[in-house]
């Protein structure tokens, strides 16, 4: 359906959170691990209004459907078909003594879903930032991230870590945040790729983390963790390298050793990315995304057919200078670094070869990197 039109003029205020790319850094942020995510253009946003009721309705641009919460039984709303993303962003709101009140709501998402880019957290990190505007609640969007999280670990069932909900609350235009995510101590690194840039191509297999092999992996982690804490002293698995991993490997069953190893080179690699973007060498920043993509594949196990025909398409273009996925995996996105003079021929030659390699006909997206929450009074 073609997507309805708010009149804006009758809501309160226009509240906006952003998808993510991410970088490097991948599946290590439940790890403990640093992570090097960015923000997009690609929003949802939310408009507001109390309605003086003790219910939160809420509808949605590209639904004909209406949902209706009752605000002492935020809980109850696990099972819905829609609506359950935002009742949980509002439940751990709740739940964190925060104010809840009623109000009418339009959802209107510009993050495809499906598409490793989170547009999950962009929906709970601005709900959560739109009951901020009307309660008058002063936004701290470190604290909004974590409520966001909880969300979508404890309610909806995904055990995730804070990346997702800390980038799209708290991104910055122009820049990836250089995030440490057992202490949320974060720097801003500004993005300047110099003659190339980042092409963002969705494999268009749909994915679902609930129902995919996410929960699964972060059960392996935490099983070497308990094994590897023992006898290394480590309180997150990000903080082992490889050389002690190596000297422990006897200690993990085969699988868990290739989970473990990913983890560990996977930090390596932000590391190693922090220092090509800030030094502008885009030659070794792409050699870490290829890198990154053979771990996920081959270690971490959670690419897939379709993920790996767009990458190794991707990085078969002579302007590519390296190409992985990014998000959780199991479908989604693919992040490359391409030389911005050949963007358009790379585009078309990865969908060329993508859907003649799968059958899937792939879409680009044009996003920029954006800011996190912005909120915008309204009025009538």
């Amino acid at each position: 359906m073609k997507n309805k039109v708010v009149n804006e003029r009758e809501y309160a205020f226009k509240v906006s959170a952003a998808g993510r790319v991410n970088i490097i850094g991948e599946h290590i942020d439940y790890c403990g691990g640093k992570v090097f995510p960015a923000a997009l253009s690609l929003k949802n946003t939310v408009y507001i209004r109390p309605n003086g009721t003790n219910k939160i309705n809420i509808g949605w641009t590209t639904l004909d459907t209406t949902v209706s919460l009752d605000i002492d039984k935020l809980g109850e709303y696990r099972n819905l078909d829609y609506g359950n993303y935002q009742a949980g962003s509002l439940y751990m709101w709740q739940s964190a003594g925060h104010k809840i009140v009623g109000c009418d709501m339009i959802q209107d998402c510009t993050v495809p879903f499906g598409s490793g880019l989170s547009s999950s957290a962009a929906i709970e990190v601005s709900t959560i930032a739109a009951m901020c505007a009307i309660t008058d609640t002063p936004v701290d969007n470190v604290k909004i991230a974590i409520a966001a999280r909880r969300a979508e670990s404890e309610y909806i069932g995904v055990n995730c870590g804070i990346m997702d909900q800390y980038a799209s609350a708290c991104g910055r235009a122009g820049h990836a945040i250089l995030l440490d995510c057992a202490t949320l101590d974060a720097e801003y690194v500004p993005i300047d790729t110099g003659d190339c840039s980042l092409v963002i191509i969705n494999c268009k297999k749909p994915h679902n983390l609930v129902e995919s092999k996410y929960n699964e992996r972060r059960e392996e982690t935490d099983a070497a963790l308990e094994i590897l804490r023992g006898v290394t002293g480590i309180k997150n698995l990000a903080e082992l390298d490889g050389k002690t991993l190596d000297a422990h490997a006897s200690l993990l069953s085969p699988v868990l050793y290739k989970r473990t190893k990913h983890v560990a080179d996977e930090c390596a690699r932000v590391a190693a990315a922090e220092q090509a973007m800030k030094s502008g060498d885009m030659v070794s920043l792409g050699n870490i995304l290829d890198a990154s993509h053979e771990s996920l594949k081959s270690l971490y196990e959670v690419t897939g057919s379709e993920l790996d025909a767009l990458a190794a398409a991707a990085q078969s273009h002579p302007a590519c200078l390296g190409s992985r996925m990014t998000g959780a995996g199991f479908g989604g996105c693919t992040v490359s670094l391409v030389k911005t003079a050949a963007v358009a021929d790379f585009e078309k030659y990865v969908l060329e070869r993508y859907k003649k390699a799968t059958g899937y006909t792939a879409e680009v997206y044009r996003a920029t990197i954006g800011d996190g929450i912005t909120i915008t009074p309204i009025g009538k």
